[in-house]
């Protein structure tokens, strides 16, 4: 009789977590062009991140945020509500 694993593959991940790694893929798109992201925390079924490098200080941030990573996320996770950028003044 052969032993069963631990635990099926992503069966103990939190939403959390599984946001993280999200974020970790949409973040050399980012960094091509100067920018990154920084994964915060999460409220709830809310995304918080920072925006850092140059978009922070672009003038599509917002557009980046909500249609980009913000859709980005909700494909993959469908359960995320919304994304909010953390110290983002544009």
């Amino acid at each position: 009789m052969s032993n069963p694993e631990p635990h099926a593959p992503g069966a103990a991940e939190t939403l959390e977590s599984r946001v993280v790694a999200i974020v970790d893929q949409v973040r050399p798109y980012l960094q091509r062009d100067g920018g990154d992201v920084e994964f915060v925390g999460m409220e709830g079924k809310v995304v918080k991140l920072r925006l850092q490098g140059h978009c922070a200080g672009c003038p599509h941030a917002m557009m980046t945020l909500k249609s980009g990573i913000e859709n980005f996320i909700r494909e993959r996770e469908p359960e995320v509500e919304s994304v909010e950028a953390m110290g983002l003044t544009i």
